[in-house]
């Protein structure tokens, strides 16, 4: 029997852990299991051509708010052409809307619910083997053949350590990050995520789980990206795993984690502080600070141990946090999240996520949508439109600020500069919208907007406010770029051609007590040519700064006009900036 798993992702870069831990627990027919990754970038048509072209007897869907659009369309198409075959669903997607999943969508043969290992594995016994009947076996839901929907129990929570390890090797994941899971469950109610219906917290034996993380430090794999919904809720187990990490680090592979900030104690800070940069990377859940939205949504978090903690992780320069604010949330109208957003900008996070609330089947807020003023829409990913404290006009005001903190601040290429206009602003929202009122102004929608023509927007926004940014706004761009030509908006250095000249001819020389000062970056000539850019900058104002150049070296303490050398070679795991030299000749 021709059995395919299907997972279509939301892009290339991500993988499925659902279908590979599906086709694990079903040892018995792996021989007979295949899976296919499609993305949300495919077109309909080639991914029905390429199941139809395999010609399964049983297909079945991960099915999440990201593709189950996508999943609709196939399935609907592919019962025409293949009429069968079996389709089955899985996944949060089709779990909590079973129901009207089956009845609307007749081509559908059954949705599993909860854990789907056990359930997958006896569906395939059910088939194969025909050793069980689909009404005795937990976690169904179907449709009988007198036409009426069947809802059979769920499973009680499985061991995790009972789960085999879903990855048998690593070649289809180039570029791909890889997630892994060492427990289900959350201890919180958040009532926005579906996490909270899980009750029952369960951990993988930590023996197992360090055995499975060697596989991917002996693999070199980039990224391991945990998808434990509070990571370090149990704080033995997470230490564990993050000096097992530490202990054992390849130097390449990177690991993210999912953790509630205000949990994280000293000793875990101590270990943090060892760590190489780019080890680990933290992903932190703040949604609001405003303290009625906290209490209103289930959740708990101590807002001062949080800011603590991050801004003693900030001090480490080795690990790169990620924080999360929702807008639409209860009890938060504008005036409330412009403050959210200030005291969580003010964290200094490497990235700010500004999201927006999804209403989401099965979860408390889905319950409660009506008693909030609610209103959000009827297809994924159920985003809200507006509530009893912010109108639709006010979200889409901030769908503006959630583009420009992408393109000016989360993509960390205008470090700088976005550091020298917020000397202008007491808050930084304001100087969000202020950016993007002008991004409006000067940008075309319709053209395409390239990196250069956002550099113009924040060069003519500075001039309107009668201020100089060029040195910024050049700085940031040699450090991220090895530019093959200037920018328009960087000054002039021919006249320092026979400067920068001696500089070159100086970086070719070895060992020589006089430039001493360039240590590591002595290079030859032919690597200088290639990978070097110089570009004139003010050491005083470079040195007032106190961002993202933990590693700049500065040869003089002159406050007078000297050259950056931008070593693309040399690279900051953690913004991707290139090395940079001040001198002074």
């Amino acid at each position: 029997m021709n059995i395919l798993l299907v997972a279509i992702n939301a892009k290339y870069i991500h993988s499925n852990l659902a279908v590979y831990s599906l086709r694990a627990y079903a040892k018995e027919y792996r021989n007979q299991i295949s899976i296919c990754e499609y993305t949300i970038n495919n077109r309909v048509d080639e991914i029905i051509e390429n199941i139809y072209w395999r010609k399964p007897d049983i297909l079945a869907f991960s099915c999440y708010i990201w593709n189950i659009e996508y999943v609709n369309k196939i399935t609907k198409e592919i019962r025409k052409v293949l009429p069968n075959t079996k389709i089955w669903l899985g996944g949060p997607e089709a779990y909590y809307n079973s129901k009207n999943m089956l009845i609307n969508h007749p081509e559908i043969d059954l949705v599993m619910k909860g854990e789907g290992e056990e359930t997958f594995r006896e569906l395939l016994s059910m088939e194969i083997s025909h050793t069980v009947k689909i009404e005795n076996i937990l976690g169904v839901d179907y449709i009988d053949s007198n036409g009426d929907f069947v809802e059979n129990p769920l499973r009680v929570a499985m061991d995790m350590s009972t789960i085999p390890f879903p990855y048998e090797d690593l070649k289809d994941f180039e570029n791909k990050i890889i997630y892994y899971e060492s427990s289900r469950g959350c201890p919180f109610l958040c009532s926005y995520c579906l996490s909270s219906v899980e009750k029952q917290l369960r951990f993988r034996n930590i023996e197992i789980v360090k055995k499975e993380l060697q596989f991917f430090i002996d693999n070199k794999t980039s990224q391991v990206k945990f998808v434990d919904r509070t990571f370090n809720c149990n704080k033995t187990h997470a230490m564990e795993i993050w000096k097992y990490i530490y202990e054992h680090d390849n130097g390449i592979t990177n690991f993210h984690f999912e953790v509630a900030a205000d949990l994280i104690g000293e000793d875990e800070l101590e270990l943090m502080s060892k760590m190489r940069p780019g080890l680990i990377q933290l992903e932190i859940g703040v949604q609001s600070t405003n303290e009625d939205t906290i209490r209103e949504i289930r959740r708990k978090m101590d807002l001062d141990k949080l800011k603590q903690v991050t801004t003693k992780v900030h001090s480490f320069n080795n690990i790169h946090q990620h924080l999360d604010l929702i807008a639409g949330l209860p009890y938060e109208g504008m005036d409330s999240f412009k403050r959210s957003f200030d005291e969580v900008y003010r964290m200094a996070p490497d990235q700010l996520q500004l999201g927006f609330l999804k209403v989401l089947a099965g979860s408390y807020m889905y319950d409660k949508a009506d008693d909030y003023g609610v209103k959000y829409k009827e297809y994924p990913p159920y985003e809200v439109m507006a509530t009893e404290w912010i109108s639709y006009d006010e979200i889409l005001h901030l769908k503006l600020i959630e583009e420009m903190v992408e393109t000016y601040y989360n993509s960390g290429q205008f470090r700088f500069t976005i550091k020298a206009i917020e000397k202008l602003y007491e808050s930084p929202y304001k100087m969000f919208e202020d950016i993007g009122l002008a991004y409006e102004g000067i940008l075309d929608k319709n053209s395409k907007h390239t990196r250069m023509a956002r550099y113009k927007v924040l060069d003519e926004f500075s001039k309107s406010k009668d201020v100089d940014i060029t040195e910024y706004l050049t700085l940031d761009m040699y450090l991220r770029e090895n530019m093959k030509t200037r920018p328009p908006f960087s000054k002039d250095l021919s006249k320092y051609k026979d400067i920068i000249k001696h500089i070159a001819r100086l970086l070719k020389l070895e060992k020589q007590n006089h430039i001493e000062v360039f240590k590591k970056s002595v290079l030859d000539e032919k690597w200088i040519c290639e990978m070097l850019d110089y570009e004139e900058i003010l050491l005083n104002e470079i040195q007032s700064e106190n961002i993202g150049l933990s590693n700049r070296e500065f040869v003089s303490e002159k406050n007078d006009i000297v050259f950056a050398i931008f070593d693309y070679t040399n690279r900051n795991p953690l913004n991707y900036q290139c090395k940079l030299l001040i001198v002074n000749v």
